[in-house]
């Protein structure tokens, strides 16, 4: 039953739960059980919560009293290490925070407790969240369950590793670029960065540039990150992004015609790997095999702007205050050398600033426009499979790149503020997997999650899990 349990999804737990086939005891001592046996060498999992059995204890007493119970009740889950937990160390992968003890839950922490679910463990980062690769100076750095020579990405590269190896079904990590969709196409899960400001960012840090700032749910399953967005998103009243959304609004598919949807991989987000294509091509072609219209397009704003540049000339500007008040008065050797590079890079010309936020809103009127004529876009997560650990630069498809270029199809997604899914869809040569990206117009998280729903039923990942 144990290896039932870890490989099961949150629904399907819950619902065992529910109708007392398994008991949240049982649930958590069995994710706990794989923590041991695997976190020495995926090194996702940087603090396991101490009180877990006995919230699990209390959930269980509360299913056999007839008690109400929430939709997660006696599910655990697991959250990135720059989430605050109640109690629980938030050290944000670095040593500046280390045995940081927050006073209270962030509200996505505080909603995923309220609908029944057990906090297990906090997971790894890189410092500060900034960088494709989970590895800092604190806990080290976290492997890819398929590879443990390869990365589980960045930023929420250790929630990634620790659901792909079945310590956990289902997590929080946080989006600036790529950092939900990006490691959960590098293990193979599922994520969703919703529209921004969907989900408070009220206790995560750094939230600086706040309007690029996501937090997210991460799982094994499409119906897991419905189920969790319905219970994450709306107001807090204290995040003022999070200001017009009611929780679980906006789910419903749309009804009555076939959807249409575009696919593209460029040009626009740089080089692909032809792998990579070619799953985002089976993707589109599985979805018309079940009805839907779709046609290969292209988005002339992003050959205009390319977004990763416009990206890096806004972001730095703003993030660089907040970096170097937290290191101020730290010794170098304290800082890891992501961080260290960002705080070395020039300032933006105003001039390139103010051209750059113009670019940015050139890219959303782009995207406008295309959804004015379609109901969704398909196109990949990342234009390669989960790399070596270490890499700095990249060839794809003849064109020799940097690694930021990874987040070439994701980070328009965070300029933009629309929203996107992560879905497994395929496997690479080398056995690693390939995602997919599911993206829609704002507030339309009903309608990817219905594709992402379609395209998991077909999927060739489905019920596939890495051998450790």
């Amino acid at each position: 039953m144990s290896n039932d349990i870890i490989f099961s999804d949150a629904t399907r737990l819950a619902e065992l739960i529910r109708t007392k086939e398994v008991s949240p005891v049982e649930v958590v001592q069995a994710h706990l059980d794989r923590i041991d046996a695997t976190n020495d060498r995926v090194n996702a999992v940087v603090t396991v919560v101490g009180s877990a059995l006995k919230a699990a204890k209390a959930a269980e007493a509360a299913v056999m009293a007839g008690a109400p119970l929430g939709p997660l009740h006696g599910v655990p889950f697991t959250v990135k290490d720059s989430i605050d937990t109640a109690g629980v160390l938030t050290q944000r992968g670095s040593p500046i925070f280390r045995d940081r003890q927050p006073d209270t839950d962030a509200t996505s922490v505080a909603r995923m407790k309220q609908a029944g679910g057990i906090l297990l463990a906090k997971t790894n980062l890189p410092e500060f969240s900034y960088w494709i690769e989970s590895d800092n100076l604190l806990s080290g750095r976290s492997n890819n369950p398929w590879d443990l020579t390869r990365t589980p990405g960045g930023s929420s590269g250790g929630e990634s590793a620790a659901i792909a190896a079945g310590m956990s079904p289902l997590g929080l990590g946080t989006d600036l670029a790529i950092s939900v969709r990006g490691p959960a196409a590098q293990t193979g899960i599922t994520s969703m960065k919703a529209t921004h400001g969907s989900v408070p960012m009220t206790g995560i840090w750094p939230r600086a540039p706040r309007r690029f700032w996501h937090v997210g749910p991460m799982a094994r399953s499409v119906r897991d990150i419905a189920l969790a967005f319905s219970q994450l998103a709306g107001p807090d009243g204290q995040d003022a992004f999070a200001g017009t959304l009611r929780p679980g609004t906006r789910l419903a598919a749309p009804h009555g015609r076939p959807l249409r949807i575009g696919w593209m991989v460029g040009p626009g987000f740089g080089p692909v790997d032809p792998e990579v294509v070619a799953v985002v091509k089976a993707a589109a072609g599985a979805l018309e095999a079940q009805g839907l219209v779709v046609e290969p397009v292209g988005i002339p704003a992003l050959e205009r702007d390319f977004a990763l540049d416009v990206f890096n000339r806004l972001h730095v500007m703003e993030m660089k205050p907040a970096f170097a008040a937290a290191i101020a008065g730290r010794r170098p050797e304290e800082i890891y050398k992501m961080a260290r590079t960002m705080l070395s890079l020039p300032d933006t010309p105003m001039d390139a600033y103010i051209d750059a936020e113009q670019a940015a809103e050139r890219l959303r009127d782009g995207y406008a426009d295309y959804f004015s004529r379609y109901d969704a876009l398909i196109t990949h997560v990342l234009p390669v499979p989960a790399h070596k650990h270490g890499v700095d630069q990249f060839t794809i498809d003849g064109q020799t790149v940097d690694a930021t270029y990874l987040q070439g199809a994701t980070v328009p997604l965070n300029i933009t503020g629309l929203p996107g899914v992560a879905l497994p869809f395929g496997m690479s040569g080398e056995g690693l997997p390939i995602s997919v990206q599911i993206v829609g117009a704002w507030h339309a998280e009903g309608t990817i999650l219905h594709i992402a729903s379609l395209l998991e039923a077909v999927s060739p990942m489905a019920g596939r899990h890495p051998a450790l």
